[in-house]
């Protein structure tokens, strides 16, 4: 018998999490790369046959990484000498040209199989790629599906698969291709959330011979991991306090996975030492911004919190009152998943808001009846929106709405503590990214937002028109109102 044991090592959502950072309760450094970088480190040295993949969105999140425009990450991740990497949706926040002008960059291949030039239907990255470890050849290949690549929509030249169904038949396409081949173990780094990954495991023909899907996305923790139609499939969180670790048992025979481990390891400075060559190769980047971004822009009165982004918080209402103030709207819409951070002041300076929010993106103003707001608001507020999948809004003072899970019914939506009525015209404020993909996000095409009049462009710039509010008031808050009331 050929049996060869292997060392699986897999992150996902790093975002740019680069720093350590202190217990509160015991003091003890936890997660950052040089941390991360000494724990792969020992087990290379370790354990014979070890492979290190990510799962997609090295990128955002970061000062550092926002500055650079991801420059940065890949020269840090190239230290970290991954051995192949899949496409995240945030891999693509900096446009198409720079992120092929990334790829290029990358000492490791960042597989992705079912992104292409829409006229000529050319993939963009290659689709997969076999590596060789100890005689055993290992098929990785990269996912990724339109509903979760969001982003992509702003740019009309490229596009992705629709569906898990056309992803399952890449997948199948691309295995059939080496059926003559003696792939040992097949893997699919997928950045497309846990739940779709274990959808897509459901559809794949068992003789397929995927063995393992590592994803990405949904920021899952898990317990274990889940197995469906015979497919290992894992996820580690987000950020850098952990890493998943597989260790596991393949049969060359068979070309099958006849025991296996799982761990979600704990980053933290007890259980590694940190690699300080690395630590002061991101310490460079970071004195380097430093200068840049330490002018302080204004005081808050207190920290403002954005914990959890299915639900209302301090800092995603202050937020959105800016942008309804600036904008003038009755209804001011900003997507959670653009706020980057837990939480912010009381002392903001420009870094703070650049890692705030990083994403540079138009505030586009619209006139809409309030049939189109009731069916906005019953769209984004029903619960499996809020499953870490869905995208999520914070919205304006003056807005009050309750809707009920167990109807799955929006009771109330008013404005300055009137009901509005389906006839009435309200004026609504959301960014270019939101406009862009209308139908998925808000459940209305951008035909339906123009109805009534076309869009107007408000400000080019997002993140400049709340630096800008900042700047001229100081020492405001922000608090819970009851805006978002699910009952």
């Amino acid at each position: 018998m050929d049996i060869k044991n292997f060392t699986i090592l897999h992150s996902n959502d790093m975002h740019g999490d680069f720093f350590s950072e202190a217990n509160p309760l015991s003091g003890e450094l936890i997660g950052g790369l040089s941390l991360l970088s000494g724990y792969i480190n020992s087990v290379r040295r370790k354990e014979k046959n070890v492979i290190f993949t990510i799962s997609g969105d090295m990128l955002q999140g970061s000062m550092i990484d926002s500055e650079y425009k991801g420059v940065s990450t890949i020269e840090i991740m190239n230290y970290l000498s991954p051995d192949v990497v899949s496409l995240g949706n945030h891999e693509l926040d900096y446009g198409l040209p720079h992120l092929l002008f990334l790829e290029k960059m990358a000492n490791f291949p960042i597989v992705n199989a079912n992104i292409h030039i829409k006229k000529s239907h050319r993939r963009l990255l290659q689709s997969h790629i076999v590596l060789s470890r100890d005689g055993f050849d290992i098929l990785f290949i990269g996912i990724i599906t339109e509903n979760v690549l969001q982003s992509i929509r702003m740019d009309d030249t490229i596009g992705t698969l629709i569906s898990l169904e056309d992803a399952a038949n890449e997948v199948n396409r691309i295995c059939d291709a080496y059926k003559n081949d003696d792939i040992d173990l097949t893997i699919l780094l997928t950045h497309i959330g846990y739940d779709s990954d274990k959808q897509l495991a459901s559809m794949l023909d068992p003789e397929l011979g995927v063995d393992m899907i590592l994803g990405g996305h949904s920021h899952s923790f898990l317990e274990h991991p889940e197995i469906v139609n015979g497919i290992l499939i894992a996820q580690s969180g987000t950020g850098t306090d952990q890493i998943g670790r597989f260790d596991i048992v393949v049969d060359g025979d068979t070309n099958k996975v006849t025991d296996w481990k799982w761990q979600l390891i704990k980053i933290s400075g007890s259980m590694t030492g940190a690699d300080q060559d690395l630590q002061r190769y991101i310490d460079d980047y970071e004195t380097n911004v430093n200068k840049k971004y330490s002018s302080i822009i204004c005081r808050l009165s207190t920290t403002l919190k954005n914990e959890k982004r299915e639900t209302e918080t301090p800092l995603g209402n202050l937020f959105s009152d800016i942008l309804a103030i600036c904008g003038q709207c009755d209804f001011g819409l900003i997507g959670s998943g653009s706020i980057r951070v837990k939480e912010l002041g009381p002392i903001v300076t420009m870094g703070n808001l650049m890692s705030a929010m990083p994403f540079e993106d138009k505030f586009y103003k619209f006139e809409v009846s309030g049939a189109t707001l009731r069916k906005i608001f019953t769209h984004i507020m029903r619960p499996e929106n809020r499953n870490h999948e869905g995208e999520c809004y914070q919205v304006n003072k003056g807005v009050e709405t309750i809707y009920s899970d167990k109807d799955r019914k929006l009771i109330s939506l008013k404005y300055q503590g009137s009901e509005i009525t389906d006839n009435g015209k309200y004026t609504l404020g959301i960014q270019g990214f939101h406009f862009s993909n209308c139908q998925q996000n808000l459940n209305v095409s951008q035909a339906e937002l123009e109805t009534i009049s076309e869009k107007k462009l408000v400000a080019t710039s997002v993140k400049n028109v709340i630096e800008e509010y900042l700047r001229d008031h100081q020492n405001i808050s922000a608090q819970v109102e009851g805006r978002l009331i699910f009952v």
